[in-house]
């Protein structure tokens, strides 16, 4: 038997997901760096399970994604999901486009990042991807005396692989006009839907005009089947707000993450330390409200996703 080599021939597609891409069925796929960096125990578990019952009572079947000794996973079942949910601290790797080699090289589990998730799905044929919010453009990247070029790679993966991400907005820790413009340049469209102003993340506003509005998601998947079908090579962001029951007050979300982000500068923290200390940091100012905003926006968003993945496998069926 070969050796597999290419990222296809790398793929164990569990059975109810291949089944349903088969049949045409509509699939979202879901990252699991919530489940295994994201989130605490139990807490990841629990996400990482409402998650799929949420893709699940929109219509369509999840796809969590991960690695494990070498193969990329679309779909896990309830002990793998438990194994990356538990996993001592340091012993899961984060597998992102520039790290997806050495992570399937070293063998044991990786949870994957955007980038990495949006490339096992496209491989599997998974048009529809699901995650909190997006990486982007970190304050003090471009235009500072001393810029870091800290851009994340998952805005490189949204301008070079055709899948529609569904997300909550860049990350409010970022530089967001910044993310913006960036994808703009790289042709990857940016829609919100319900809403003109782009969402948030942890809050339903984001402060700035969104390129792109739709007014529901079923106009949503006419964008992006008219997207996707032009073969333009890149994938488009999907941004739905988080639901108001849950959002922060915009003032509050944005004093918090200014703060935040300034102690971080202050105390020269930067690199792959910087969002986790950041947004652990925006949760003690907030009282914890801003990780219950963010555990309902990422079910939200696969809500929202499997709808989604619905109409757009009833537009393929009627064509």
């Amino acid at each position: 038997m070969s050796i597999p080599r290419t990222v296809t021939e790398r793929l164990s597609i569990a059975p109810e997901v291949a089944a349903a891409l088969e049949a045409g069925a509509p699939v979202v796929a879901l990252e699991s760096t919530l489940i295994s960096h994201g989130l605490s125990y139990p807490q990841n578990l629990e996400v990482a399970i409402e998650s799929e019952a949420a893709v699940r009572s929109a219509g369509a079947v999840p796809a969590t994604v991960a690695l494990h000794d070498g193969r990329i996973l679309i779909g896990l079942d309830r002990s793998s999901l438990e194994a990356l949910a538990t996993a001592p601290a340091g012993t899961v790797r984060k597998a992102a486009r520039p790290s997806l080699a050495p992570a399937l090289a070293a063998g044991g589990w990786s949870a994957t990042t955007v980038s990495a998730t949006m490339i096992a799905a496209h491989a599997a044929g998974i048009a529809v991807f699901a995650t909190g919010g997006i990486g982007g453009v970190h304050r003090g990247a471009i235009g500072a005396t001393a810029p870091t070029f800290d851009i994340s790679s998952d805005l490189e993966e949204l301008a070079r692989t055709p899948v529609a991400v569904v997300c909550a907005g860049p990350k409010s820790i970022l530089d967001v006009p910044a993310t913006v413009e960036y994808l703009e340049t790289r042709g990857v469209p940016v829609v919100a839907v319900g809403q003109d102003e782009l969402p948030g993340f942890f809050a339903r506003s984001a402060g700035i005009r969104a390129p792109e509005t739709v007014p529901d998601v079923e106009a949503a998947a006419k964008l992006v089947d008219t997207h996707l079908g032009l073969g333009l090579g890149s994938g488009l962001l999907v941004c739905v707000p988080v639901p108001a029951v849950d959002a922060l007050p915009d003032d509050v979300a944005r004093e918090a993450v200014e703060r935040a982000v300034a102690e971080a500068h202050e105390a020269h923290v930067g690199g792959p330390e910087l969002t986790p200390r950041l947004l652990a940091r925006i949760a003690r100012l907030t009282d914890g409200a801003s990780i219950r905003a963010n555990t309902a926006l990422i079910v939200n968003d696969a809500r929202v996703a499997g709808t989604l993945a619905t109409r757009l496998a009833g537009r393929a069926a009627a064509r």
